[in-house]
């Protein structure tokens, strides 16, 4: 799959940006299929890609919070998973953000373009 939508989207290029990319399963899957793009099904793809990859990140909030949780209640001593659960989250909620971010500044210009 070609990662560059996703690199350009987010306006995190480069290889650290990249390597990142490709460690998240949840963005791997997206746009699999092929879809024409006369019958809309692109754009129904990509708000299904979009949909989904929200979920994986409250998903991974969610798990960060619960590994909080059992950290402070002294059920786990292993801070290695908490920091793991902490780092997927940081990660996938600043991927998330960069791309509505993008998204709305796409939108913003479509909205200014003269008819």
């Amino acid at each position: 799959m070609d990662m560059s939508m996703f690199s350009t989207l987010s306006g995190l290029s480069g290889t650290s940006g990249a390597n990142h990319v490709q460690k998240m399963p949840y963005l791997t899957g997206a746009l699999t299929e092929k879809t024409d793009t006369a019958d809309g099904n692109m754009f129904s793809a990509i708000l299904g890609t979009a949909i989904d990859n929200i979920k994986a990140t409250n998903s991974y909030l969610s798990d960060a919070e619960n590994e909080e949780i059992r950290f402070a209640l002294g059920e786990t001593d292993n801070t290695h998973d908490l920091s793991i659960a902490l780092s997927k989250a940081s990660t996938a909620l600043q991927y998330t953000v960069a791309i509505r971010d993008r998204l709305m500044d796409a939108y913003k210009e479509l909205m200014q373009i003269q008819i």
